[in-house]
């Protein structure tokens, strides 16, 4: 296993020190902030990225208020009640990106986030509950029992609703090739929790979250 002191030095050397590294870095959210979030909050910021995926950010999240608009807050009650007269209605509207297959999946992950929240006493709950050496079993949940969360959308909405979790962007996969802990980019389940238990082992070793260990490793190409 590669120790991951000589990343975290690169890391530093390369962002122009030890302060301005620690300013990029991500942080997670308490479990208490993760379980107190309201599932609204939890399917707008799923639904974001849903949208985001293969388009600017900036042009998604400027429309981001009509999107809430249109979807009554993102109650997830009222979204899996929407009739697909509503949603077709929703293609009609210029002031959202009009996508049918997304729209279609907002209504969809409502309905399945319904059932998560009731099972658990809300969706933040369950998702603070997850146990975070099995974040990877966490990205398969998401991408079996939700529409559109496969590939890197799950793990990017965990990151955006401050669940600790890495993501496998193109500069950590390239580091994990670069240190031999993979040989390929891993898209299967057997290369994801073997780069899982590589994540696993430098969590213990440094003390850092998982999301902080997956900026360093990109940063360690830069």
């Amino acid at each position: 296993m590669v120790p991951f002191g000589p990343l975290l030095e690169r890391a530093t050397i390369r962002s122009g020190g030890r302060r301005t590294l620690q300013a990029r870095l991500p942080l997670p959210k308490t479990t208490a902030d993760l379980a107190d979030t309201g599932d609204d909050r939890y399917l707008s910021m799923m639904s974001q990225r849903i949208f985001r995926a293969g388009l600017k950010h900036a042009l998604v999240d400027s429309k981001w208020p009509a999107f809430e608009d249109a979807f009554h807050g993102f109650a997830p009650k009222r979204v899996a009640m929407m009739s697909d007269e509503d949603l077709d209605d929703l293609m009609a509207n210029r002031a959202l990106i009009r996508h049918w297959t997304k729209i279609c999946a907002v209504r969809s992950n409502a309905t399945s986030m319904v059932a998560r929240s009731a099972e658990h006493g809300g969706f933040g709950s369950w998702i603070a509950g997850w146990p975070g050496d099995d974040i990877v079993g966490l990205w398969e949940v998401l991408a079996k029992e939700f529409r559109q969360l496969g590939g890197n959308s799950g793990p990017s909405f965990l990151r955006m609703a401050g669940k600790d979790t890495f993501v496998l962007t193109g500069d950590v996969v390239g580091a994990l090739i670069d240190n031999d802990i993979v040989t390929r980019p891993p898209t299967g389940k057997a290369a994801r929790r073997q780069v899982a238990a590589a994540f696993n082992a430098w969590a213990e070793e440094t003390g850092l979250p998982l999301c902080q260990i997956s900026m360093i490793l990109a940063l360690s190409r830069e």
